[in-house]
């Protein structure tokens, strides 16, 4: 089939493949730099973005706020100047607002952002000329953004990207749906989702493209979503085990020795389902609460005295390579690793 360029308003993604947002610290400004330079969609986290500065432990959220420009500063140049970068945001960062205004005052092209409705993005990035794209996983959830976003601001998603159940990381579903995704016949859910985004587009006399995400792993996988009328998708689970991915060697080599029996659905301490790689340190926590030290301010549903363990510690211990003691997202497919690649050789099969 012929591949078109993904189109989000001025902005022309000629590998229609949007990188995944994946923190803490798994895609920085290395991996969304690489992949902007080879025509696709960069994406960084800012899930504790700043985890690196020596004063991290005293002021999280003051060292988030600064890295979120250098790491876009730093995707930049790796990018060329037509490279396209990005943004995730999750909605339960707390402080939404100001990583929201850092990442638009620092020039981020779009932002994309998920884990919770983010009703009030365009207030926060009003004056600046930063693309919005909502994460959805339901109709009910797109409905309620597009119809508070017209009535309260006047404007529409610059783009939407469908979260589908075989995503990585937290996910917006239960842990029954993301157990049995088989049974949930999503494909119908996203053509619901399409339509409805479609149809408000046409009677606005515009276009948004619809992206979709969650086990994306090859071009066939592409192909089947772009058939049914979608503009592109969202990978993030191929791009862990490139060399350019800003994670340490061990955390890439454990998507590579994982088996698919090792991928599981656990109960995230901030409160979501997710799905990660079985582990020592998931069974640690399975069996019981596991010490941790101060709070990192990073997830707004997190209660630190009854989380049963750190999850920014979890977290930065997985992107450091100390894998026996980190919570190790992933997406469904990550089983399917079984070598490094480079950036280039994934986009290179996306490719039109």
């Amino acid at each position: 089939m012929k591949i078109e360029p993904l189109m989000i308003g001025n902005l022309t993604a000629h590998v229609p493949v949007m990188q995944g947002g994946m923190g803490v610290g798994i895609s920085l400004s290395g991996l969304a730099g690489a992949v902007a330079a080879e025509g696709g969609i960069g994406i960084i986290s800012t899930a504790q973005i700043g985890y690196r500065d020596v004063g991290f432990d005293k002021d999280p959220i003051g060292c988030n706020l600064r890295a979120i420009k250098t790491e876009i500063e730093k995707a930049r140049r790796i990018a060329g100047e037509k490279g396209i970068i990005g943004v995730n945001i999750m909605v339960a960062t707390k402080r939404y607002e100001d990583y929201v205004r850092a990442a638009a005052q620092a020039g981020a092209d779009l932002i994309v952002s998920g884990a919770g409705l983010p009703v009030d993005l365009p207030k926060y990035t009003a004056g600046s000329g930063t693309k919005l794209v909502p994460i959805v996983s339901s109709l009910k959830s797109v409905q309620v953004i597009i119809r508070y976003w017209m009535k309260k601001y006047k404007r529409l998603p610059d783009a939407v990207v469908i979260e589908g159940p075989l995503a990585g990381g937290h996910l917006g579903f239960t842990k029954e749906q993301a157990e049995h995704p088989e049974e949930m016949r999503y494909d119908e859910e996203v053509k619901k989702i399409l339509q409805y985004v479609n149809e408000t587009g046409e009677a606005e006399h515009t276009r948004i493209p619809v992206i979709m995400a969650g086990g994306i792993y090859t071009r066939e996988d592409m192909e089947h979503y772009l058939e049914m009328g979608l503009s592109g998708v969202q990978m993030a689970t191929r791009f862990v085990t490139t060399y350019e991915c800003d994670a340490e060697k061990a955390y890439k080599q454990s998507y590579i020795d994982a088996r698919k029996e090792d991928i599981v659905i656990v109960q995230s301490p901030v409160g979501m389902p997710g799905r990660a790689i079985l582990n020592p340190f998931m069974r640690k926590a399975g069996a019981g609460k596991i010490p941790h030290g101060q709070c990192h301010s990073c997830i707004s549903t997190c209660n630190p005295a009854e989380t049963p363990y750190c999850i920014t510690d979890a977290l930065i211990n997985a992107a450091t390579g100390q894998t026996e003691d980190a919570l190790l997202f992933c997406g469904a497919n990550a089983w399917r690793a079984e070598r490094l690649e480079h950036v280039k050789d994934i986009m290179d099969e996306f490719r039109p």
